[in-house]
């Protein structure tokens, strides 16, 4: 079955075609260890997620490398702002090193519990650092370096279509990118590799290096461990929409002038999460975590499930009236898994050619460009099939969440579940009961209430909305 992706660099969906038939190369960029990842970092890592699982799926095997920045890494995507990591050990007291450990575990447990698989190559910016070092010097015999203010520079001027992943014109990118004035650079644009003359006259990471003591520049980690990791010809790199006009802007720079030819075949890009006030950023402040989300009463695996019921190019709108909504289908589908589950008979009919139906189906919506809403869909028409038995369809519903991984096989009677009641009932009596208490309606509200009561519901009302659970 052919796959298809959206890729960035072509503005249009294209035909998979792997360097190495049958393998897939993957690299997704990590997260900075400074802090938690938030919830619209972690729709980024469920979208890749998904998009492994489904080449998986496919048949392909796959090899995904992921980084971790646990070396200084500035605010702004460019040259300037505060050192993240070094800020992080100021807000907390603890070193450096200390802060990257305890952000690496705690990103790696809210991978999971979102059924994130962790990657093949985990690699840690700290231990490439002669890796970095040797792919800066191999762009200096190239001639695309200078050294200005005691820093190595990448000269884009020397890089032939430096703009043509964004899409923009120099001046776009150069406005968008927020670049500070560096009157040591020759275009605004330039870029460090090698630090040795910063700001931070006390920055604690710093590394022996041919140009003399310092760190790397953000963008270096990326070129060179994924080519040291997956070689000179890439099929997949992705990250979020935001690494499109600058991150791997610079990457394709630097690995391409090293290589001499086309490092990455198919870009992929996650769009934001956002808020009724817009982007969710750690640099506003406030942000919603994992376990901010555990903490209302919600189970990471809602919030998965709330972002597969969005394509992954989208923006998708956070709200926990949303996310209220999602438990609410989740429990459903749960629910009537749960139901079949107990109605599989040994003896059931095995049909193969209707289960590869099915599979055929499922496959084509995944192979969609990650048509992962329309997947759903399909997991729905089995579970509503009355020519299926049980059997069949339990089958079915295994096989399709080795993509979707949302524990659908997990027969845990979980809060607010139970085969024998009537979820879309209940949720009918809730909503009637919220349109009753909105008009003042005490005595129907009341009314509503002791049905719930007699059908061995109890309800929880809460600034985030109405929830139910099954007494106890």
């Amino acid at each position: 079955m052919d796959f298809y992706v959206y890729n960035t660099m072509s503005r249009k969906k294209e035909k998979f075609v792997p360097v190495y038939e049958g393998k897939v190369g993957m690299y997704t960029c990590g997260p900075t260890v400074y802090n938690f990842a938030h919830i619209g970092n972690l729709r980024t890592y469920i979208f890749e997620d998904i998009l492994k699982k489904s080449l998986r799926y496919l048949g392909y095997e796959v090899k995904h490398v992921m980084n971790i920045t646990d070396v200084g890494h500035l605010q702004s995507d460019a040259d300037e702002g505060e050192d993240k990591m070094e800020l992080g050990a100021k807000r907390e007291n603890k070193t450096v090193w200390e802060i990257a450990k305890f952000y690496e575990n705690a990103f790696l447990d809210d991978c999971k519990k979102l059924n994130v698989e962790i990657p093949t190559v985990v690699c840690r910016a700290t231990e490439h650092i002669d890796d970095m070092i040797s792919l800066v010097k191999r762009l200096e015999e190239k001639g695309y370096t200078y050294i200005s203010n005691g820093n190595v520079y990448y000269e884009i001027d020397k890089f032939e279509n430096y703009n043509k992943l964004a899409n923009l014109s120099m001046e776009e990118l150069e406005a968008g990118s927020r670049v500070e004035v560096d009157e040591h650079k020759k275009n605004p644009m330039d870029f460090v590799l090698w630090f040795t003359n910063s700001k931070f006259k006390n920055q604690i990471m710093q590394w022996d290096s041919p140009w003399g003591r310092g760190f790397p520049g953000w963008h270096l980690e990326c070129s060179a461990m994924s080519m040291k990791y997956l070689g000179e010809k890439i099929d997949i790199h992705c990250g979020g929409v935001d690494h499109i006009p600058v991150h791997h802007t610079n990457e394709i720079a630097q690995s391409e002038g090293v290589i001499g030819h086309k490092w990455v075949n198919y870009w992929m890009h996650g769009e934001f999460l956002v808020l009724d006030s817009g982007k969710m950023s750690k640099s506003k402040g406030e942000f919603l975590t994992v376990n901010k989300l555990e903490e209302k009463g919600f189970d990471p695996l809602i919030y998965r499930y709330f972002c597969l019921q969005s394509r992954y190019r989208k923006q998708l709108l956070f709200s926990f009236d949303a996310l209220k909504d999602a438990e609410t289908a989740y429990k459903k589908l749960k629910s009537k898994v749960r139901a079949l589950i107990k109605e599989v008979k040994e003896d059931d009919r095995v049909d193969l050619e209707r289960i590869n139906n099915y599979k055929n189906k499922f496959g084509e919506k995944i192979s969609d460009d990650l048509n992962i809403p329309n997947a759903f869909t399909v997991l729905w028409e089995v579970i509503k099939d009355n020519e299926l038995t049980s059997k069949e369809k339990s089958t079915l519903v295994e096989d399709f969440d080795k993509v979707l991984s949302m524990d659908l096989m997990n027969e845990d009677i979980e809060e607010g579940l139970d085969s024998n009641i009537d979820s879309d009932l209940v949720d009918k009596l809730i909503q009637e009961r919220n349109d009753a208490r909105q008009s003042k309606n005490w005595a129907k509200a009341d009314e509503i209430r002791d049905k719930l009561n007699s059908m061995n519901i109890e309800i929880l009302d809460s600034k985030e909305g109405t929830k139910w659970k099954l007494k106890k």
